[in-house]
């Protein structure tokens, strides 16, 4: 809180600062007379007394400020206790939950969170069948003890890329979860959460399939054959036009129905054709963060401990042409932002610090550090006015920053689990944040309190607020991608994703989004009903992507070690 320094005395400062007018300023050849002196002294000691008590008053505010969070504090931590003795109780029924891949922690666990940024749950069937399906619980834990026997066969990950993923990065099922399936598809095909608005016989065959260890998933052809539809009936896989669907208007109660695309769905000004690729940055770590400078002229690639900056204004960039050591040599990277100038990068990741880099120098130097108490940050925003940073934390809070003065000002504390991905809206009066606690949040920077909370049954890994307004476009670990309207309860569902969605960015026209994914895959939607638009396969899980500001390049960064510049082709 901010309060004036000299409340109720500006009449003085004449006086104080000008020294002039005063009845004896001239009496003794410019120097003060008496009256003069005891006048300033009467009005310090007053000014020091209303400066005191201004001081008091900031102390008491500050004192409520904080019991009021740590009251709010002790509720999350409360609500968590209770979501790990769920968890323990899952444990005690024979239920898996089993280590990362490759042996490495998940962030949540290697930092004392409750879970992984990108960790799925070993229990999905506990979490997804309802109270009365104890008796497929039951089945599920005899799967378990297979499932036992095939760990100790050794069952292979079939994704792992000599074993250089980020902890927690694609969140692999532990092996047996899905039964005997070694192959990258099974998985794949395994991972779909039974979707909130299902009813009925469908919801329930679709939580029985979970708790026993597969997904009810349903094969459909063109446009895109490779593609399942998971948890959905047979009466809803077909469009109007007697194609098969994969994008769904889901109404306020819950209904479902295949979305009709409009005629000009695929046409006009602002909508893409397709996307080519231009660039092959081989970053030699995996790339969990990426962007593209407003010039279009450079890319940064953030792996493990440094970033790295691209020129792509020159065909065939083999090298970059400098490196940014950030954090520690093994932490990795999970977000970087530029602000609109060009001169500053902002660096976070698996550390408790983030670094401002003063790009318009010679050689790039970091300018300032900002710590905060939590010990990693997962996702970065920039204010549209350059002033303020938001970092989603590890712990579930987003820290506010003044760039300026390099000092924490707020925190916006709701989320119970790791805050993951995060947007502001282009006017910079909102908010809106994802979480691990399953949910998505929006908040007033004006009022600094939360304004909306939307419950998912899934993590929350992605989301991206349309520049053009009132469409919240979410990507989820369970494959589906969400499209919120931000003030009415309606949404679209969108399936052409076959696992955890990692990464969204909206076009800054609005007029379309892209999405990645840990099943290879970039795709273009279009805003807000998600006709596919076009769909690129990479050879490795997408972690990030950004869209260059006149929406001509796309990037992405993967867990082949390389980032990939795309020429949008109109």
């Amino acid at each position: 809180m901010i309060f004036p320094l000299f409340s109720g005395t500006s009449a003085a400062a004449p006086g104080v600062l000008g020294l002039s007018g005063g009845s004896g300023s001239s009496s003794s050849g410019g120097s003060f007379g008496d009256e003069e002196f005891q006048f300033l002294q009467t009005q310090y000691h007053s000014l020091k007394l209303e400066c005191e008590k201004l001081a008091t008053e900031k102390t008491e505010i500050q004192r409520h400020y904080v019991m009021y969070y740590e009251m709010s504090y002790g509720l999350n931590i409360e609500m968590h206790k209770q979501l790990q003795a769920q968890h323990l109780s899952q444990h005690a029924q024979g239920l898996p939950v089993g280590p990362h891949p490759s042996g490495l922690p998940h962030p949540g666990l290697a930092l004392g969170g409750g879970s992984g940024l990108l960790a799925l749950s070993g229990a999905l069937g506990a979490q997804l069948a309802a109270k009365d399906e104890r008796a497929h619980l039951e089945a599920a834990a005899a799967a378990a003890a297979a499932a036992e026997h095939h760990r100790a066969l050794g069952l292979r990950n079939p994704l792992a890329v000599q074993g250089a993923y980020p902890p927690g990065a694609f969140g692999l099922p532990p092996p047996g979860v899905n039964g005997d399936l070694p192959g990258a598809a099974g998985y794949g095909a395994g991972l779909h959460l039974v979707s909130p608005q299902m009813n009925g016989a469908a919801a329930a065959a679709a939580a029985a399939a979970a708790g026993y260890g597969r997904s009810p998933v349903v094969g459909y052809e063109s446009p895109h054959p490779h593609m399942r539809v998971p948890g959905l009936p047979a009466s809803l896989q077909s469009a109007a036009s007697g194609k098969p669907a994969y994008s769904f208007h889901v109404s306020a109660d819950g209904q479902m129905q295949p979305v009709p695309f409009p005629p000009d769905a695929l046409l006009g000004p602002g909508i893409p054709r397709h996307a080519r690729q231009i660039h092959t940055l081989n970053h030699g770590e995996v790339v969990c963060a990426v962007t593209i400078s407003t010039s279009t002229r450079h890319v940064y690639t953030g792996g493990k401990g440094c970033v790295k900056v691209w020129d792509i204004s020159q065909p065939g960039s083999k090298s970059p042409m400098a490196q940014l050591d950030c954090l520690n040599r093994d932490n990795y990277i999970r977000s970087c932002k530029l602000l609109s100038d060009g001169r500053t990068l902002i660096v976070g990741g698996e550390a408790s610090t983030l670094s401002i880099w003063d790009l318009a120098t010679p050689t790039p130097r970091i300018k300032a550090e900002l710590t905060s108490s939590a010990p990693a940050c997962y996702a970065l925003a920039i204010s549209p006015d350059n002033k303020v940073c938001f970092s989603c934390c590890s712990d579930g809070n987003i820290v506010v920053w003044d760039l300026h003065n390099q000092t924490l000002v707020r925190q916006f504390q709701g989320h119970t689990d790791g805050a993951s991905c995060i947007d502001i809206s282009n006017d910079g009066t909102k908010l809106w944040t994802g979480g691990l606690d399953n949910t998505v949040r929006c908040w007033d920077l004006r009022e600094g309190r939360q304004l909306q909370q939307h419950d998912f049954t899934s993590q929350i890994f992605s989301l991206g607020y349309c520049p053009t307004g009132e469409w919240l476009a979410v990507g989820m670990e369970s494959s589906n991608v969400e499209v919120l309207h931000v003030s009415k309860p309606d949404k679209y569902q969108l399936h052409l994703h076959e696992s955890c969605v990692l990464s969204l960015k909206f076009a800054y026209c609005g007029k379309w989004f892209v999405s990645t994914g840990k099943d290879n895959l970039l795709n273009a939607w279009r805003t807000p009903y998600g006709s596919s638009i076009f769909q690129s396969k990479e050879s490795s899980s997408v972690l990030s992507c950004d869209i260059s500001p006149d929406d001509q390049f796309i990037v992405t960064g993967s867990g082949d070690k390389k980032a990939t510049v795309y020429e949008v082709i109109y």
